[in-house]
């Protein structure tokens, strides 16, 4: 059984904290035991690492309950229902989701947006409720697009610009990722010899002990690597006694490449196109963060 959205969430919550004052750890345990979960939909964390998305879905459909008052915090880690909470259990309803919190004039405001707020933020709203999924999980969803987009532009940037800027880029990005030890250092290394179809070699330790030898192919999208190319890099790793090797690429490998270097008795790491502007992306090489957002939260300990 999959994660239920946290709309789906709030009628358990409600009916969870029906008895009194209650332990939010412990609603979240107990409608995992309900809903059957599996030990791997219990376990699954945020991209954060800081809460399980089942967690984290529960809290907020215990907050959007808050906002309708139907539910109120005790202390710290405790919550439970309100007057108007046991009206809306008395008449048994089969679902409570955003539609049928509207009815609350509380809600309603929180969904504008508060009318309280200073004259330096009129523009300013609270996020819209019409959708399944939580606040969190619509910033980290717009978040994985804006990257997605940014992954395509840096693809079409490198394979645009001039052959030696690959080389360039392949230095900058394994420096990023702590081999070479220096910027002269990775572009002596990397320096494009084409000895034995060897394109380059960067030093994984200061003193050259463990050695990285690379294959660097600038092609088009569409235009995939074969298993003839790998063998052919096998070859060359072998004449030079090498035991591992990155074969990096713009474009992507065929099926047959990808099981050849899986099957050669020397490691071969592949590194296509999209994993090569993942990993720019992650080690800031060819972008730059513009903004950083901050999430904060109730300090619970200043309140008490």
């Amino acid at each position: 059984m999959s994660i239920p959205d946290y709309q789906s969430l709030m009628l358990p919550v409600l009916l969870a904290c029906a008895g009194g004052e209650t332990r939010i750890g412990e609603v979240i345990e107990k409608l995992g035991d309900q809903l059957a979960l599996s030990p791997e939909d219990r376990s699954q964390l945020l991209p954060s690492g800081a809460q399980t998305v089942f967690a984290n879905r529960v809290h907020w459909a215990k907050t959007y309950l808050g906002k309708a008052g139907l539910v109120e915090s005790t202390r710290r880690g405790y919550f439970q229902i309100t007057a108007r909470g046991r009206e809306v259990v008395a008449k048994k309803p089969v679902r409570i989701d955003n539609a049928f919190l509207r009815q609350f004039e509380e809600f309603e405001k929180f969904t504008r947006g508060s009318p309280e707020k200073s004259s330096h933020d009129q523009g300013a709203s609270e996020p819209a409720v019409e959708v399944e999924e939580t606040p969190d999980e619509l910033m980290r969803l717009a978040h994985k697009k804006i990257e997605a987009s940014l992954a395509r532009d840096l693809l079409e940037r490198v394979r645009k610009a001039p052959p030696d800027f690959f080389e360039r880029l392949i230095v900058s990005l394994l420096l990023s990722m702590g081999y070479g030890g220096s910027v002269t250092d990775a572009g002596h290394a990397l320096g494009r010899s084409g000895d034995d179809g060897v394109d380059g070699v960067i030093d994984q330790d200061a003193l050259g002990l463990d050695r990285v030898y690379i294959q660097a192919k600038r092609y088009g999208g569409g235009n995939s690597i074969g298993s003839g190319a790998i063998r052919d890099f096998f070859g060359s790793l072998d004449r030079h006694k090498a035991t591992k090797g990155l074969f990096v690429t713009t474009s992507g490998f065929s099926p047959s490449a990808i099981e050849t270097a899986q099957y050669l008795s020397k490691r071969i790491v592949l590194i296509d196109g999209v994993q090569l502007s993942k990993l720019m992306i992650r080690h800031n090489v060819g972008c730059r963060v513009e903004d950083t957002l901050q999430i904060k939260k109730i300090d619970e300990d200043f309140f008490e």
